[in-house]
C-alpha cells in the first residue's frame, strides 16, 4: 500500500510539473478536452466553428511544446519565455484567422493542419539534439519510450474506468452513455497528452537530477532492442524482398501497377525510417547491419515507385494524394542518399528534411493543393478543346459525346467540385454544378464508371434537386437497410392512419434481398414486395451506373385492395457475384396510404 501510495504520489508530482513546464501546450489540451466533451453532448455534427477550434488548439498545443523546447535550449530565450508563449498563442490565434474563411472541414484544412503539426513536432524532436548533450537519435528513442509508456498507462486506465461506470450503471443507478465519451476525452487527450509530457527530461539542464534522469531515459531498455532488432529488422527485411521481388516481376512483364504501389512504399518508407532512428543507437550485429543496408535499399525502391506515379501523373494528372505519395518519394531518396554517407549522429537531417518538404507542400505557387487544381483544370480544358466542347475560351455544347470524353469530364468536375474548385474555372457558369447543369452547359449528361473490376457494381442516387410528389398518400418514412445487416435485425416503425395503428417492417432476408411489409394491429399482412428485382431492373435503364435519376427511375409502386405503397429509392448500390462484399445496399423513402375503415 505504501508502494502505492508513492507511485500515485510521484504521478501526480510528475503532471504538476508538466503542467508548470509546458502551460500553453495543457491549456490548449484542455480546450480540446472541453471541446470533444461538448461535441460529444450535441449528439450531432458539431457547427463549422467547433470543428475549426480542434484543429487550432491541436496545431496550438504542438507550437507550445516546440515553444518550450526552444527556451530550454536557448538561455537567451529563456529569458523570453513568456514573450514567446505570447507570440506562440498569437501564431495559433492566426491560424485559425487562416482557416476561419473555409466554408466546410475539407480536404484542404486538414492536410495544411497535418502539415503544420508534422512540422512542429519535427522542430521539437530536433531541438533538444541542436548542439546538445543528447544526440538526435536518444531525444528520437526518449519520445518513443515516453509516448508507449502514456498510450499503456492511458489504456489501462480508460479501460479500468469504463468497467467502474459499466458497474455503477447496472448495479447502482443509470448513467448516461455520454459518461464513457467524457471519460475517453479526458483520459486520452488530457491525461494521456500531459503524462506523455511528464516523462521528457529537461535535456539541456546543468542540474544533477535532470542529468541523470535524462541519461536514464535515453538508454534502451532490452525489450525494446529485442523488438527492434530481431523483430522490426527482420519483418522490414521481409517486406523489403516481397518488393524487389515485385519489381522484378514488373520488369518481366512491364506490367506496371496501377495505383496501389503508393501508398504501400510510403508505408514501408516510414516505418522504415522510424526503424532506423530507433536503431541507430543500438549495437548489435541486426541494428548494425540495418544502419548500413537500409538507407542504400530505400533509393531503388522508391525509384520505382516514382516512375509509377509519373506514370499515373501522366495519365490522371495531380491530385493532392499523388502529390504527396510523389513528394514523400523525393524525400525519401534525398534522406537514403544522405544517410548512406553520414554518421547516424547525424541523422536529426530527417526531422530537418521532413519539416523542410512538409512545409514546401503548402507554400504557394507550389503547394499540393495550387498544382493539383491547376494540373486538373488544365486536364480538363485538354480534353474538352481536343473533342470540340471548348472552343477560344467558350463552350460548343455537345450533344453527341462518347462514353470516354463524358467518363473523363464528369471524374474531373467531381473532383473539382469536391475541393471548390469549380469557381476557378472562367468559362463555366458561377453557380455551375456537375450533377444539376453539366447537361444543360456542356450537351451531355454525367457518366460514372463502375466502383469495382469486371463492371460487377452498380450505384444510382435520387435527384434531390427535383421536388417529390406524395399526393395521395398518408404517412411518409425514411428508412434503409445494407448487405452486412444480421437477417435476424428485422426493422420495424409505427405509425397511425386515420387513428388506426399500423406497422411497416423491413426484412433483410439475404444480403441482397430485402422485404418491405405493412402490417396492421393484429399482425395481418396488409401488402409485401421485395427490393431486389426492381434494383437489378434500374441496371436496364443504361448499360452503366447513373447518378441523379429522376423519381420516376427510382420508384417502386405496389398496391392491392388493403393498402398502397410507393418506394422511392434515394440510393441503390449492388455488388454482384458471390464474394464478401457481394450483396445490395438500400436508402429509401417509403409513402403508404390506407383506406379508412368503416
Amino acid at each position: 500500500m505504501k508502494r502505492f501510495s508513492k507511485a500515485i504520489l510521484k504521478l501526480i508530482q510528475g503532471l504538476s510539473k508538466a503542467v508548470l513546464r509546458f502551460p500553453l501546450t495543457v491549456f490548449f489540451l484542455i480546450c480540446s478536452t472541453a471541446l470533444t466533451c461538448y461535441m460529444i453532448s450535441l449528439h450531432k455534427s458539431p457547427d463549422l466553428i467547433v470543428q475549426k477550434l480542434m484543429f487550432v488548439f491541436l496545431l496550438g498545443s504542438f507550437i507550445g511544446v516546440s515553444a518550450q523546447f526552444a527556451c530550454e535550449r536557448f538561455p537567451r530565450l529563456a529569458r523570453l519565455r513568456w514573450a514567446l508563449y505570447a507570440l506562440s498563442a498569437l501564431l495559433t490565434l492566426g491560424y485559425y484567422f487562416i482557416i476561419s474563411p473555409a466554408p466546410t472541414i475539407d480536404y484542404g484544412v486538414g492536410a495544411r493542419t497535418s502539415v503544420a503539426v508534422i512540422s512542429m513536432f519535427c522542430a521539437f524532436i530536433w531541438l533538444p539534439s541542436y548542439q546538445g548533450k543528447f544526440d538526435f537519435n536518444s531525444v528520437a528513442l526518449i519520445h518513443f519510450k515516453s509516448a508507449l509508456t502514456s498510450i499503456l498507462y492511458a489504456g489501462v486506465l480508460a479501460a479500468g474506468l469504463a468497467s467502474i461506470i459499466g458497474a455503477v450503471d447496472i448495479l447502482l443507478f443509470r448513467i448516461n452513455s455520454d459518461a464513457y465519451g467524457y471519460m475517453m476525452a479526458i483520459v486520452w487527450i488530457l491525461f494521456a497528452t500531459t503524462y506523455y509530457l511528464s516523462l521528457l527530461p529537461r535535456f539541456n539542464s546543468e542540474t544533477e537530477f535532470d542529468q541523470t534522469y535524462a541519461q536514464e531515459a535515453s538508454q534502451c531498455p532490452n525489450f525494446l532492442e529485442i523488438l527492434i532488432s530481431y523483430i522490426a529488422v527482420p519483418l522490414v527485411a521481409g517486406y523489403t524482398l516481397v518488393l524487389l521481388a515485385y519489381f522484378v516481376k514488373i520488369g518481366i512483364t512491364m506490367n506496371w501497377p496501377s495505383g496501389q504501389l503508393g501508398p504501400m512504399i510510403l508505408a514501408y518508407s516510414a516505418a522504415g525510417l522510424i526503424i532506423y532512428i530507433l536503431a541507430s543507437g543500438l549495437e548489435n550485429r541486426f541494428a548494425v547491419l540495418y544502419q548500413r543496408i537500409f538507407p542504400k535499399v530505400l533509393i531503388p525502391i522508391v525509384v520505382m515507385q516514382l516512375i509509377s506515379v509519373y506514370i499515373r501523373l501522366s495519365a490522371y494528372g495531380v491530385t493532392e494524394s499523388r502529390y504527396y505519395i510523389a513528394l514523400f518519394g523525393i524525400f525519401s531518396i534525398v534522406i537514403g542518399i544522405v544517410l548512406s554517407f553520414t554518421p547516424v549522429k547525424k541523422n536529426g537531417l530527417i526531422a530537418l528534411l521532413a519539416a523542410g518538404f512538409a512545409i514546401f507542400s503548402i507554400l504557394p505557387p507550389v503547394d499540393a493543393f495550387t498544382v493539383s487544381r491547376n494540373s486538373q483544370i488544365s486536364r480538363l480544358e485538354n480534353y474538352l478543346q481536343t473533342e470540340g466542347v471548348l472552343v477560344n475560351g467558350k463552350i460548343n455544347p455537345e450533344t453527341d459525346a462518347d462514353m470516354t470524353l463524358r467518363l473523363e469530364t464528369t471524374s474531373i468536375l467531381n473532383y473539382l467540385e469536391r475541393r471548390g474548385y469549380l469557381k476557378e474555372v472562367a468559362w463555366l457558369p458561377a453557380d455551375f454544378e456537375t450533377s444539376r447543369d453539366m447537361e444543360k452547359t456542356l450537351g451531355f449528361e454525367p457518366a460514372y464508371k463502375y466502383l469495382g473490376d469486371n463492371q460487377n457494381n452498380f450505384f444510382a442516387h435520387l435527384d434531390m434537386q427535383k421536388p417529390i410528389n406524395i399526393e395521395g398518400y398518408d404517412v411518409l418514412l425514411q428508412a434503409g437497410t445494407y448487405r452486412g445487416m444480421d437477417p435476424k435485425e428485422i426493422m420495424t416503425y409505427n405509425f397511425e392512419v386515420h387513428g388506426v395503428s399500423y406497422k411497416l417492417i423491413l426484412d433483410p432476408v439475404s444480403t441482397k434481398e430485402t422485404r418491405v411489409s405493412v402490417q396492421n394491429a393484429a399482425g395481418d399482412k396488409l401488402i409485401s414486395t421485395g427490393l431486389y428485382d426492381f434494383a437489378v431492373s434500374i441496371t436496364g435503364i443504361s448499360n452503366r451506373p447513373k447518378e441523379a435519376l429522376d423519381a420516376e427511375d427510382l420508384t417502386l409502386d405496389v398496391e392491392n385492395k388493403n393498402c398502397k405503397m410507393r418506394i422511392i429509392f434515394q440510393n441503390i448500390g449492388i455488388t454482384y457475384g458471390s464474394g464478401g462484399d457481394a450483396g445490395a445496399d438500400y436508402n429509401m423513402f417509403i409513402l403508404i396510404s390506407v383506406p379508412a375503415q368503416r
